[in-house]
């Protein structure tokens, strides 16, 4: 057991690194969604940990990666932690289904769960707490509405926009880390069980 939780926390650190590198190296996608919003698959590594090791885990690898962007963040936590909260919904929720179904379709199931699920409560993290404090310390409601609106010129009220926007982008994330993880998962298994044999 003790051989077991090392070999774990050490893939755990070490995803948590990877996972870490992979939000740095995020980028906006201006023509589909405003370009203070950029996409990264930092999610993935904390995927494959939650598939290969548990979901314990791969929340684990969220919480590293966003300590350590805390340091080269420029949110003031705010954008870690909303990234926290809807990273750990998404593997979390993946990961459980994966754990009492461990099949391919059970994977499946879970990353579309954790998939809408993120998306969802990203609808109501973005509008009751995200967009709310970024509008008092960085970006005046107004603008970031705005931002929306040069997208798509009907859309005029923060819910539509979080509902319109950024909904469906998180869907997408989530579904494509998943489509990379079921690429590379097969791969890496064997390494990240080794001390379960």
């Amino acid at each position: 057991m003790k051989k077991q939780n090392v070999h774990n926390l050490t893939i755990t650190a070490i995803m948590g690194a990877v996972g870490f590198i992979l939000m740095m190296l995020e980028f906006p996608i201006p023509s589909l969604i405003p370009a203070f919003i950029k996409f990264d698959f930092s999610e993935l590594p904390a995927l494959i940990t939650s598939f290969a090791i548990g979901p314990a885990w791969g929340v684990a690898v969220c919480l590293i990666k966003n300590v350590l962007h805390l340091f080269v963040g420029s949110t003031a936590g705010v954008g870690e932690l909303s990234n926290f909260i809807l990273g750990a919904i998404f593997v979390f929720v993946a990961g459980m289904i994966y754990k009492h179904r461990k099949t391919r379709g059970g994977a499946l199931a879970g990353t579309l769960a954790g998939a809408f699920s993120m998306a969802a409560i990203s609808v109501l993290t973005n509008y009751f707490f995200v967009y709310p404090i970024y509008a008092k310390m960085l970006i005046p409601m107004d603008a970031i509405i705005g931002m929306y609106s040069d997208i798509l010129p009907s859309c005029d009220t923060l819910l539509e926009s979080v509902l319109i926007f950024n909904f469906p982008f998180n869907v997408a994330k989530g579904l494509i880390d998943a489509a990379i993880c079921f690429l590379v998962y097969k791969k890496l298994s064997p390494i990240l069980k080794v001390s379960k044999k």
